[in-house]
């Protein structure tokens, strides 16, 4: 197995992300074997390849929480939901996949498709058939009939249709479950200040995915909707546009994380081209959207990075732009980092696997130009991405 090490003028080890000044990484395989300061890995770093990226701040992949692979920000979101078929939505997935790698994103989660794409798409990921980020996939977002998304999603209407919408995508290999607890912007007919699947029917979905050792993400836009959701035992909160007090607080006692996703309403929101109820709900949650943010922030909630790619002039390759506006909001440069990375590798419940550069984490890096400490826009200027000890772009 061959060992490489790649140099850089800063490395962000460890689950701190300490800056390392000229530091070293030492791969093998698909694994770090080492970090440091160059001087004190020189001798290991002549035996094998290196790669000298020079100048450049080595982080560990970014992972994004939020994706729709099969979706490819067009403004027209309901038509191309209702239109798209197999073949197409398979092909649309593979190219965003292969945007978001290119932008540094290593790790993402695919959080439904209209024809669960995105599972097929982790295997041919794991086996390097495609160029793309580590997958991790829900299959096919679960809402009530008619509810968010019922374009592209389960629908289920009570306990019993809950827990065989629930087994019909760990059938299908699911790694994750999406439920969609609320409202939602890119639906008509529904308003997102409205609760949608009821509380019971989410307490089954939650049993249901936790037996088999899996994840609950829970689409919560409205606050009845969030608190429905967190008192059904949900692992993440996702858009949480209207949090009050009472909500972050159940997040905190509950150990639910909070995927903000900043960027979906801001990719849209003055833009021509939308559908008038989008343009009105967009409107209409911009302004709480990013005060709910700065409550959660101020309060102390666990909070990581997702930007709902996919979704109206919101691109796969845009990752970075979530950071720089949770930065905007208050968060410090250091902690957007973190939400990125280690703390999203938390959320997803692999900490320490990725989303750090640590002796024995996976092999996922990205090179930037600039001190992302200092700019947080040097996350947008990446020089190169390593993705499971392999150079994927420079």
């Amino acid at each position: 197995m061959s060992v490489t090490a790649i140099l850089a003028r800063l490395v962000f080890g460890g689950p701190e992300l300490r800056p390392i000044r000229n530091g070293c990484v030492v791969v093998e395989g698909d694994r770090i074997v080492a970090v440091g300061p160059r001087s004190s890995l020189a001798k290991r770093a002549l035996d094998g390849n290196t790669i000298d990226l020079g100048d450049a701040a080595l982080l560990p992949g970014f992972i994004n929480l939020h994706v729709h692979l099969d979706f490819d920000g067009s403004p027209d979101f309901l038509n191309a939901a209702k239109l798209i078929d197999e073949q197409t939505s398979t092909l649309l997935a593979v190219d965003s996949a292969a945007r978001a790698l290119a932008a540094g994103v290593t790790t993402v989660r695919d959080l439904g498709n209209k024809y669960a794409v995105a599972i097929a798409l982790r295997e041919a990921s794991s086996k390097g058939w495609i160029r793309a980020p580590r997958i991790f996939a829900a299959g096919k977002a679960i809402c009530m009939t008619g509810g968010h998304g019922w374009f592209i999603g389960l629908e289920s209407d009570g306990p019993h249709d809950m827990r065989k919408a629930v087994r019909q995508n760990l059938k299908l290999g699911a790694d994750c479950i999406k439920v969609i607890a609320t409202g939602g912007v890119l639906s008509p007919g529904v308003e997102v200040g409205s609760a949608q699947l009821d509380e019971d029917e989410l307490v089954v979905a939650v049993r249901e995915a936790h037996k088999a050792g899996r994840r609950v993400a829970a689409h919560a836009i409205a606050n009845v909707g969030i608190k429905n959701a967190l008192r059904a035992g949900v692992d993440t909160i996702e858009h949480g546009c209207y949090l009050d007090d009472e909500a972050v607080d159940m997040m905190k006692k509950r150990g639910a994380w909070y995927v903000p996703t900043l960027r979906a309403p801001q990719a849209m929101y003055g833009l021509e081209g939308l559908a008038p109820y989008v343009v009105r709900k967009v409107n209409q949650v911009y302004d709480a959207h990013r005060e709910s943010f700065k409550l959660a922030l101020k309060k102390g909630a666990k909070i990581a990075t997702g930007t709902d790619a996919g979704t109206p002039f919101n691109a796969h390759g845009d990752y970075a732009i979530e950071m720089r506006l949770m930065t905007e909001l208050g968060m410090s440069a250091e902690r957007a980092l973190r939400a990125g990375t280690v703390d999203a590798a938390d959320a997803l419940g692999i900490k320490g696997e990725i989303g750090e550069i640590t002796a024995g984490a996976c092999a996922d890096l990205v090179a930037v130009d600039g001190d992302p400490l200092r700019d947080i826009g040097a996350t947008r200027r990446v020089r190169a991405v390593v993705a499971r000890g392999r150079m994927s772009t420079a």
